[in-house]
């Protein structure tokens, strides 16, 4: 009777992360669509729903705290456990800066803009979704293999980075008109490499899940913002 319990809290706990998840990706995508289309009412959403996170990553870990508690689960129930709370925790991060991009659209004050950069951002945008898509998908089967490979492809998000960077700066350099919105893409492109970073997190707690292994996948992150 208690295992058939314990089995389905831990279900709960997977969907339950999931759909947290899943609400993560849609904040990331919708702040930057806010941004990139001066939608003031879609990074208003974004903020309002980002208590709804909260609450669930608060849930997660008390749940997971209660199910140690009593249970005492051992090897993998364990790692799933120690997983769910360790991945909900860098889900809320990247929530936290999914918001702080709609913060930043809700700012705009009609400043020049720079287009070029605009379309860097929302294509680096659709690749972090892409990557937080993959990783709950690979977290759903444990599957150690798709997780070293998405923690790969944060290479491509720290080059977006550099080339938005490198661009930004030197069109603030030859136009002072557009330092004050240079800076905001500048902050906007480092919340997103940010979040590629914590996607990578919960690649190696995917591996973790799959191996009892604390690995790190990525070395090389970016130092530069």
């Amino acid at each position: 009777m208690l295992r058939t319990q314990f089995e389905e809290d831990l279900l709960n706990l997977h969907n339950q992360f999931y759909e947290m998840g899943m609400m993560v990706s849609s904040a990331v995508h919708k702040s930057v669509r806010s941004y990139i289309d001066h939608n003031k009412a879609l990074a208003q959403e974004v903020i309002d729903h980002d208590i709804e996170i909260n609450e669930m990553e608060v849930k997660l870990e008390k749940k997971s705290f209660e199910m140690i508690a009593l249970q005492q689960p051992v090897t993998t129930d364990l790692r799933t456990i120690i997983t769910i709370m360790k991945a909900s925790s860098d889900l809320e991060r990247m929530a936290d800066h999914a918001v702080s991009i709609a913060k930043s659209t809700i700012r705009l004050k009609g400043l020049p803009r720079i287009l070029e950069v605009e379309k860097e951002i929302n294509e680096m945008s659709d690749y972090v979704k892409k990557m937080v898509d993959n990783v709950l998908v690979a977290y759903v089967k444990t599957d150690e293999k798709d997780a070293r490979m998405i923690a790969k492809m944060d290479e491509t998000i720290n080059d977006y980075f550099q080339k938005i960077y490198d661009m930004t700066t030197n069109t603030m350099e030859k136009d002072s008109e557009t330092i004050i919105s240079g800076t905001d893409y500048l902050h906007v492109a480092g919340y997103l490499e940010r979040v590629g970073d914590y996607v990578t997190n919960i690649c190696e707690w995917i591996v973790y899940l799959a191996t009892g292994k604390i690995t790190e996948l990525n070395s090389n992150r970016n130092e530069n913002f």
